[in-house]
């Protein structure tokens, strides 16, 4: 049997709408979760090499899933339970948002944000604050979904307000003066929208009974699948990826 069709991208959510879909959900997803340490997941190695170059990072909306150090590392996020999390093993955490970051200009050597971007209704002033907070000689990381054609239910349920279209994404980085040095498939998500629409069913009606099975036996077992991550030079081609990864430098 053939997958369904992905559905349509629903028409645009207002940005407080939105904004504050994204808060109830993951206060109370973030509330039921474990912290998972960051040499668990399959981004640690290149996190590894850059952080030598980077005494100075912060990283955008981890959740209970921080891809950097947690010790020394700047975070902000929008859930409490997260912050406290954090700032108990030495992470200095601090409330915010991606469009109005709470630090100086130019403060950090790496600025990372995996899953982030695509939760937010302006992505333009997301971008303008990265860059803003980011050394001239930093490194910025982010991960994102593509292909608006391949919008699911499982995307409208967890707060996303887009799939990037490869050649928008390019003109974005473009016009915020950045260069993609490095670039990777990622994410453990199934692109068949059968079994999504299958999970936000079950999420939807047995809201309890879902979380407890996504933490303690699919996201487990989904790090464990993970494969490494294969880098390459600049930015891959995209026509076949769901969800890339990128590291990018200032022009």
């Amino acid at each position: 049997m053939q997958p369904a069709p992905a559905q349509p991208h629903p028409l645009p959510v207002k940005p407080d709408a939105l904004a504050a879909r994204n808060s109830d959900f993951y206060n109370a997803f973030w509330a039921k979760t474990y912290l998972t340490r960051p040499d668990r997941f399959n981004t640690w190695p290149l996190i590894s090499v850059l952080l030598p170059v980077a005494p100075q990072r912060l990283e955008i909306g981890p959740g209970l899933h921080p891809r950097l150090p947690i010790r020394g590392t700047h975070f902000v996020d929008i859930s409490p339970h997260v912050i406290m999390q954090l700032n108990a093993r030495h992470g200095r955490a601090r409330a915010g948002g991606i469009t109005e970051l709470p630090h100086a200009a130019g403060a950090f050597d790496l600025v990372a944000a995996f899953d982030v971007i695509e939760h937010v209704a302006d992505d333009e002033r997301a971008f303008g604050e990265m860059t803003r907070v980011l050394k001239s000689t930093g490194r910025l990381i982010l991960s994102v979904p593509l292909h608006p054609a391949r919008w699911t239910t499982f995307d409208e349920y967890v707060g996303h307000a887009r799939r990037y279209e490869p050649a928008a994404l390019a003109d974005l980085l473009d016009r915020h003066g950045l260069v993609v040095e490095l670039s990777a498939v990622f994410g453990m998500q199934s692109n068949n929208p059968r079994l999504l629409d299958l999970a936000v069913r079950g999420l939807v009606r047995h809201h309890a009974i879902a979380l407890h099975f996504y933490n303690w036996v699919f996201f487990p077992l989904g790090r464990l699948l993970q494969k490494r991550l294969s880098l390459k030079d600049g930015l891959l081609d995209l026509s076949e990826v769901d969800e890339i990864l990128f590291v990018c430098r200032r022009k």
